[in-house]
């Protein structure tokens, strides 16, 4: 599906979010700096919409406050190998069918586990998105969501083009961007958070979530 620039605030929004949806089961993915208390609100906002979020802490109770103290950890625990084997095994014993999403890092979780799990019913990527041949082929018949700052340094400039290419053709796939630079906007508890398009992130995921 054609890629969206939109920099209308939530309340713009076209097609307002159902006040009665579908349970779905989500299972998030958090970023770089951790389970920080911005992912968990975030969580939150879906289970007060009516669905089931499972929130993997891949970092066992470690946040960070940075992207780059985040990243040096991951280093330290054997890169991105070992966080893509903790995301399958923090899903062992969920159910298969459910919604994969993720916020930055966790893209790359969600994207992983999506590929090597039957039953994925969807997928919700925050802030990052990795070309299938990195991560493994995305499953046939689950859309996609796509989210991100155009100007962000590591979306825009490294993970918008393919994006768009994923999504080129597909009428069951979406990437939404917003005006701005920043990186991990959604996370209410860090200093890049944009509450205006977090705000219109979260209205689009859940008008989104209701069709499935």
């Amino acid at each position: 599906m054609v890629a969206r620039s939109d920099a209308r605030s939530p309340s713009a929004l076209s097609v307002l979010t159902p006040s009665v949806t579908r349970m779905t089961h989500l299972v998030l993915f958090h970023h770089v700096a951790g389970l920080t208390p911005g992912v968990t609100a975030l969580a939150d906002r879906w289970r007060a919409a009516g669905h089931e979020v499972t929130t993997p802490d891949l970092f066992e109770g470690r946040t960070f406050g940075s992207v780059e103290e985040g990243f040096a950890f991951v280093q330290s625990i054997g890169g991105f190998d070992e966080v893509r084997s903790r995301a399958l095994a923090a899903v062992a014993d969920l159910p298969e069918a459910v919604v994969y999403a993720g916020i930055s890092m966790g893209v790359v979780a969600a994207q992983h586990v999506a590929a090597q799990r039957p039953g994925a019913v969807a997928g919700v990527f925050l802030e990052s998105f990795v070309a299938p041949e990195h991560v493994g082929e995305w499953p046939a018949g689950a859309p996609v969501q796509v989210h991100g700052m155009e100007d962000d340094e590591f979306f825009g400039l490294e993970d918008l083009e393919p994006a768009r290419e994923f999504a080129a053709g597909r009428d069951d796939v979406d990437v939404f961007t917003y005006p701005g630079d920043a990186h991990l906007f959604v996370d209410s508890s860090l200093p890049a958070h944009d509450r205006d398009a977090a705000a219109l992130v979260d209205e689009r995921v859940l008008a989104f979530l209701a069709t499935l």
